[in-house]
C-alpha cells in the first residue's frame, strides 16, 4: 500500500482538481471552459473510484491495475479534448472550430489505430498493453499539439492572459510526462523514483489552472511586447 506521503499527495491533487471547478464557477467561466472543467470533474470521479478499488483489493491487484490503466487512457483522451477546446478558443475569430474538432477526432482515431498496430506485434495480453501504449502515444501527441498551439499564440499575438496561462501550464505538464517516459526507458533503475514523483507532477496542472481561474481575470490582457516578437 502507498505510504502516508503518497496518500497526502493524492488528497492534495484531488482537492486541487476540485478547486479548478470551484474557481471556474466563481469566476463565471465554467461554460466558457466546459471541456476543461468536465475533465477536472472526471479526474475527481476517477480518483474516488481508484481509492475505492485500492482499499478493497490492494495496490498490486489485477482489479486496481486494470482500473488504473483503463481510467488513465480515458483521462488522457479527456485531456486531449481539453487541448482541442483551447485550440478553438485561440482560433475562434477565424471560425475554424468545426475543422479543429474534425481534425482532433481524426488524429485521435489515428493514434488509437497506431497504438493497436504496435500492440498486435507484441503477442498476447493485447488489451492491457493497448491502454498503456495508447495513453503514452496520446500524451506525446498532446505535447506536440500544445507546442504547435503555443506557436499559433505567438503568431496570432494572442493577449488573453488566462488563456495563455492555461496553455503554458498544459505544455509544462506534457513536457514533464514526456521527460518521465524518456527517463524510464533510458534509465530503468530510476523507475521507482519516477513512479513516486508522478503524483507530484500530476498535481501541478490543477494547481496552476486553479490559480489561473482564481487570480487572473477573464478580461486581463498581455501586451504584445511581452510575448515573443514574431512577424506576422
Amino acid at each position: 500500500m502507498p505510504g502516508s506521503s503518497a496518500y497526502l499527495v493524492w488528497l492534495l491533487c484531488t482537492l486541487a482538481e476540485a478547486a479548478v471547478v470551484v474557481c471556474s464557477l466563481r469566476s463565471g467561466s465554467f461554460r466558457k471552459y466546459l471541456a476543461l472543467n468536465c475533465y477536472m470533474i472526471a479526474c475527481i470521479v476517477v480518483s474516488a473510484l481508484r481509492w475505492q478499488i485500492l482499499n478493497s483489493y490492494g495496490l498490486t491487484s489485477h482489479e486496481y491495475l486494470y482500473t488504473y490503466w483503463n481510467s488513465d487512457v480515458l483521462l488522457t483522451v479527456g485531456l486531449y479534448f481539453t487541448l482541442t477546446s483551447l485550440y478553438s478558443q485561440v482560433f475562434e475569430e477565424m471560425g475554424a472550430e468545426r475543422s479543429i474538432r474534425l481534425g482532433a477526432i481524426v488524429l485521435l482515431f489515428g493514434t488509437a489505430a497506431f497504438s493497436f498496430a504496435i500492440v498486435m506485434q507484441s503477442g498476447p495480453r493485447v488489451t492491457g498493453r493497448f491502454f498503456v501504449e495508447a495513453s503514452q502515444n496520446l500524451n506525446f501527441v498532446g505535447l506536440v499539439l500544445t507546442y504547435v498551439l503555443w506557436g499559433a499564440v505567438l503568431k496570432l499575438r494572442e493577449t488573453r492572459t488566462r488563456l495563455i496561462q492555461l496553455i503554458l501550464s498544459l505544455g509544462i505538464f506534457f513536457s514533464l510526462l514526456a521527460a518521465t517516459y524518456a527517463l524510464r526507458n533510458l534509465y530503468p533503475p530510476l523507475h521507482q523514483l519516477l513512479q513516486a514523483l508522478a503524483p507530484v507532477t500530476e498535481c501541478l496542472l490543477p494547481i496552476t489552472w486553479a490559480y489561473a481561474f482564481w487570480r487572473v481575470p477573464e478580461d486581463a490582457r498581455l501586451t504584445p511586447a511581452r510575448l515573443a516578437a514574431v512577424p506576422r
